[in-house]
C-alpha cells in the first residue's frame, strides 16, 4: 500500500540554506565538466605535439601548450564544436524535450478545458510570484502516466510540460505545488545547466572515443611518451564514462532538492508538495504494468528523465531496473525529508 501525507510527520527545517547549499554545488558539478573537458583538449594537444617531438618529455610539452607555445589547436576546435552544440541545443530545446510525445500547447485561449484554464492561470500567479519577466510556454502531454518538467535555457526561452494524467488527478493545490517545482527549476537556471551538462558529457565521450580508436589503429611507434599517454587515454576510455554519469546524476538530484525548496518558499506551505509527490508515486506503483508499457512505448523518454519532477525508475518502471545509485532523483523519502517531512517509525 502506497504511503500518504500520515506516515509522515512533520519537523522544521531551514530550506534557504538547503537551496543555498544545492547551488553550491550545482556549480561546483559544472565546474568539474568543465575542468574534464579541458583535460581532455590538452591530452589530445599533447598528443599530437609529441608526435612531432617524441624525445620531449611530456611535462615540457604540458608546459608550453599551457602557455599558448605552441597554440592549442585540438582545445580551440572542441571549444568551438561544444559552442556550435550548445547553440543547437538553446535554439531547438522545445523540440527535443518534447520530442516523441503527444503534445500541445495551451494558453487563453486554446485551453479545451476548465483544467487546463486554471492551470495557465496556476503557472501565470507563480510566474509573478517568482520575479520571472516572461511567461512560460505550457505543453499538455497526452499521457496516462503523472508527470511533468520544465526547460529552457532563460525565462524568455522556457518552457512547463505537464501530462494529462497528472493535471486531472492531483487537487489545485497538489497542481499549484507541482508547477512551483517546475517554476523553481526556471528561476533557478538550472535547467540551463543540466542541458549543458548533458551535451558537453556527450561530446567528451565521442572525443575520448575518436581519440582512444586512433590511438589503437594508428601506426606511431611506441616511443616512452606514446606509451605513457596510451595508458592515460585507455584509462579515461573507461572511467569517463562512469564520471559523467555520476555528475549528470549528482547535478539532477542536487537540482531537485532546489526546486522542491524553492516550492516551499514561494507557496510557504510544504504539505502540497509532499501529498503530491506522494500521489505521483502511489499512482505510479499502483498502475505499474500500464505505465511501464506507456513509458516505453513513448520514443525519447531518455531525454526528458532527468527534466521530470519524478523519476519512474525509482517505482520500478521502464526497463531500466537500476532504481537506486542510478536513479536520476532522490528517492521520495530524502525528498520529503528536506522539506520538513520524516516517515514516522
Amino acid at each position: 500500500m502506497a504511503d500518504n501525507i500520515h506516515s509522515y510527520e512533520q519537523h522544521s527545517t531551514n530550506w534557504r540554506e538547503s537551496s543555498r547549499k544545492n547551488s553550491r554545488r550545482t556549480y561546483i558539478t559544472i565546474g568539474t565538466f568543465f575542468l574534464i573537458y579541458g583535460s581532455i583538449g590538452l591530452l589530445i594537444d599533447t598528443y599530437m605535439v609529441s608526435a612531432q617531438y617524441p624525445l620531449v618529455p611530456l611535462n615540457i610539452i604540458v608546459t608550453h601548450l599551457l602557455s599558448l607555445q605552441p597554440f592549442p589547436i585540438a582545445t580551440s576546435v572542441l571549444l568551438a564544436i561544444a559552442a556550435i552544440a550548445l547553440w543547437a541545443t538553446f535554439v531547438f530545446h522545445d523540440k527535443l524535450m518534447l520530442l516523441g510525445t503527444d503534445s500541445r500547447e495551451i494558453n487563453h485561449q486554446t485551453a479545451r478545458s476548465l483544467e487546463e484554464q486554471q492551470l495557465y492561470n496556476v503557472i501565470d500567479e507563480l510566474r509573478i510570484a517568482a520575479g520571472l519577466k516572461f511567461m512560460p510556454k505550457v505543453y499538455i502531454i497526452e499521457a496516462n502516466y503523472m508527470n511533468a518538467f520544465a526547460s529552457g535555457y532563460s525565462g524568455k526561452s522556457s518552457l512547463v510540460a505537464i501530462t494529462s494524467a497528472l493535471l486531472y488527478k492531483l487537487d489545485r493545490a497538489e497542481l499549484q505545488a507541482v508547477m512551483a517545482h517546475e517554476i523553481s527549476h526556471i528561476r533557478n537556471m538550472d535547467i540551463k545547466l543540466t542541458l549543458m551538462a548533458s551535451v558537453l558529457a556527450n561530446i567528451m565521450l565521442i572525443v575520448i572515443d575518436f581519440l582512444f580508436y586512433s590511438v589503437v589503429f594508428g601506426r606511431r611507434d611506441r616511443e616512452k611518451n606514446d606509451g605513457r599517454l596510451f595508458l592515460i587515454i585507455i584509462i579515461l576510455r573507461y572511467t569517463l564514462p562512469l564520471i559523467t554519469v555520476l555528475l549528470t546524476l549528482y547535478l539532477s538530484r542536487t537540482r531537485e532538492y532546489m526546486a522542491d525548496a524553492g516550492c516551499v518558499e514561494l507557496l510557504r506551505d510544504n504539505q502540497p508538495l509532499a501529498r503530491a509527490l506522494l500521489k505521483i508515486q502511489g499512482d505510479t506503483e499502483a498502475n505499474a504494468d500500464t505505465i511501464t508499457q506507456e513509458y516505453a512505448s513513448t520514443p525519447h523518454e531518455n531525454v526528458r528523465r532527468a527534466a521530470y519532477i519524478f523519476d519512474p525508475t525509482t517505482a520500478g518502471i521502464s526497463a531500466q531496473t537500476l532504481s537506486g545509485i542510478f536513479s536520476t532523483h532522490p528517492p521520495i523519502q530524502k525528498r520529503l525529508e528536506a522539506i520538513g517531512f520524516k516517515k514516522r517509525t
